[in-house]
Formats: structure tokens, C-alpha cells, sequence
């Protein structure tokens, strides 16, 4: 019970005190790819991640060898370096992170294994304008959080503040990216409830090169807002389908608007239909 205790405290003390944790590289031994090298952020609020043939197959599945994948809310890199792996070193992943923490873990896997992946960092997120705005995470040291001062419920206990850059991420890609977009297969979103209003902001993308999307029904949404999340995806032609994980082997199942709120927080994919 003691120990118990005393873990519970320090578990508070570490949530609620700074600190800028460093990373650990981790290798993985991956069939039919070989060693992969990762850089495992030291944040204990962070679980430890692993890179698997799996997963690689899993994004193998949606896109194909020298593809472009446009990952928002890359975080520390956790899906982007599976999905470089997936479209290889001919392909190109962006990696869009604004929290200058978690960025410069994100940068580091973006430079291992150099002969297998292909990743860009962004330090900035991706919003309507450009300009400096201000996210909210659950711990003073910036583990997890987003733009939550853009959804309905204000209870989502994310109270410390992080300045960070915006940029309009639509217009971002075709004056940076414009011969790379013939070839964009994948858009991935994890936004913390934002997803929606990204989404909106992608109408010229989307409609002009129907990409893959992977977005979040965060767990903090209202009905109203998951009702909101469904039609902007659906009314631009989209499919939608619940994903259990992103393994090869997890369940994908084709979800109507009513079951929205069937799952208090899950993955979506969406396929656009002809």
C-alpha cells in the first residue's frame, strides 16, 4: 500500500513539474525490411512505442512504394516512421508537430535510418490561418494535448499552455509540395478534437487528389461535434470505417453516422468512393 502511495505521489509530482526529457534509441528487427532504428522519448507519461512488420504492412495496405503521406499530429513519430517504411526511401512522409518538445524527438527518428525512410519534420500545426495561437496538454511538460480551446467541452483537464506556430497547411503543401501531391495516397490526423476543422481546411486537397484520410473521433466530443466530424468526411465522398488498431491483422468495419457515439474514442480510416 505504501509503495502504491508513493508511486501515485510521484506520478503527480512528475505531471505537475517541467522537465525537457531526452530520448533512447530502440532497434527493431523487422522482417523483409531489417534493423530499424527509433528514438523512444524519456517522458514518463510516454508508454514505450515499437515498430512492427504489422504495422508497416497495415499502411502497406493503403498506400503503395513512393507514395506521399501528410501525418498531422506526428507526435514523437510513433506512426510516421511505419509509414515512411510502408513508401519507402523514394516515397515522402511529413511529419507536422508544433510542440517544440515532442518536435525535437520527431526530428531525431526522422534522421535514422536514412537508407529505408524518407521524413520531413514541420515544426507547426496545421490551422485555417497562419499565425501564433496556443494549445493545452495535461502535464507541465507538454506530453499530450492540442488546440482544445476549439472544442465544446471545456472539461478535457488539459490546463498547461503552449504557445506554438500555425500555418494553413492547404496552401503550405501546394506552394512547398506541388510536384509531390500527383502522388499523395495518405492524409492522417490526430488532433485531439480538432480534426474536423483541419479537415475543412483541405477542401481544394481533398477533392482534387481523394486521398486516404485517418482521423480521430477524440473522446471529448459532443454528439454534435462527432455528427459534424462524420459529414465533413462523408460530404467529401468518403466511406467511413472503425479501426481497432493499426495492425494488418486489426478489425475494420464500415460505420454509419448513428454509431458515432457507439465508441467514447476511436480511429477512423476513410476511402473515398467512386
Amino acid at each position: 500500500m505504501f509503495s502504491y502511495i508513493k508511486r501515485k505521489l510521484e506520478k503527480i509530482r512528475q505531471k505537475k513539474t517541467f522537465k525537457e526529457y531526452g530520448y533512447e534509441i530502440k532497434t527493431f528487427s523487422i522482417e523483409g525490411i531489417g534493423e530499424v532504428e527509433y528514438a523512444q522519448w524519456q517522458h514518463p507519461l510516454e508508454g514505450p512505442k515499437s515498430i512492427t512488420k504489422s504495422q508497416v504492412d497495415f499502411y502497406r495496405g493503403l498506400t503503395k512504394e513512393g507514395g506521399f503521406i501528410i501525418d498531422i499530429g506526428a507526435h514523437t513519430g510513433d506512426t510516421t516512421v511505419p509509414m515512411s517504411l510502408a513508401v519507402g526511401p523514394k516515397g515522402l512522409v511529413l511529419g507536422v508537430e508544433p510542440n517544440k518538445y515532442v518536435y525535437k524527438i520527431l526530428a531525431k527518428n526522422a534522421q535514422l535510418n536514412p537508407n529505408l525512410t524518407r521524413i520531413v519534420p514541420l515544426p507547426f500545426a496545421a490551422t485555417a490561418k497562419d499565425g501564433e495561437f496556443t494549445f493545452n496538454y495535461s502535464d507541465a511538460s507538454f506530453c499530450n494535448g492540442g488546440f482544445l480551446s476549439e472544442i465544446e467541452n471545456t472539461s478535457h483537464g488539459h490546463s498547461y499552455t503552449l504557445p506554438i506556430v500555425g500555418k494553413n497547411m492547404e496552401r503550405y503543401l501546394y506552394e512547398n509540395y506541388g510536384d509531390e501531391l500527383i502522388n499523395l495516397q495518405q492524409l492522417k490526423i490526430d488532433a485531439e478534437g480538432y480534426d474536423k476543422e483541419i479537415l475543412k481546411n483541405f477542401s481544394i486537397l481533398l477533392n482534387e487528389y481523394k486521398p486516404n484520410i485517418m482521423a480521430e473521433c477524440y473522446r471529448k466530443l459532443t454528439r454534435e461535434e462527432r455528427d459534424e466530424l462524420y459529414d465533413v468526411i462523408a460530404g467529401y465522398g468518403y466511406k467511413l470505417y472503425y479501426l481497432e488498431n493499426f495492425e494488418s491483422d486489426g478489425e475494420k468495419r464500415e460505420i454509419n453516422k448513428s454509431d458515432m457515439m457507439a465508441h467514447k474514442h476511436f480511429e477512423i480510416l476513410a476511402i473515398y468512393e467512386k
